[in-house]
C-alpha cells in the first residue's frame, strides 16, 4: 500500500516493535517516500539502552516481544539508526521522554 507523499511528519508510535529488522525496513522505505524533503519521522518506543540490559522496563519488554511476536524486539537506538539510515534517512537523534521510559527517535529526510 502506498503511504502517500509530501508529508511534513510521520509519526511511528509503539508499531515498529512488532516487527523484526527486515519488517522495519520495509515499512521506513515507505514511510521515508512518503515525506517531503526536509520531512521527519518521530518515532516512539521502549528503547533500552546499548547493553539491553537497562532500563528495566525496555529491557523486559525485549522479552515480551521474544514471546509473543515472530520477531519482534525492543531495540536499541543503534538498530534505529542503522535501519533508519538504510531506509534512506540522513540522520537520526534520539529524545528522552521523562517521566516515562518511552523514548523518541526523530529521524530526519533531507
Amino acid at each position: 500500500m502506498d503511504y502517500g507523499r509530501d508529508y511534513d511528519l510521520v509519526l511511528l508510535t509503539n508499531f515498529l516493535h512488532h516487527f523484526d529488522e527486515q519488517g522495519c525496513h520495509a515499512v521506513l522505505r515507505k514511510v521515508h517516500a512518503a515525506l517531503r524533503p526536509g520531512g521527519r519521522a518521530v518515532t516512539v518506543e521502549m528503547i533500552p539502552d546499548e547493553s539491553r540490559v537497562t532500563p528495566p522496563d525496555p529491557a523486559a519488554f525485549a522479552l515480551v516481544m521474544l514471546a509473543s511476536t515472530p520477531g519482534g524486539d525492543a531495540y536499541p537506538f543503534s538498530v534505529y539508526q542503522r535501519m533508519f539510515e538504510r531506509a534512506g534517512f540522513a540522520r537520526s537523534e534520539l529524545h528522552p521522554l521523562p517521566p516515562s521510559f518511552l523514548r523518541a527517535v526523530i529521524s530526519y529526510r533531507e
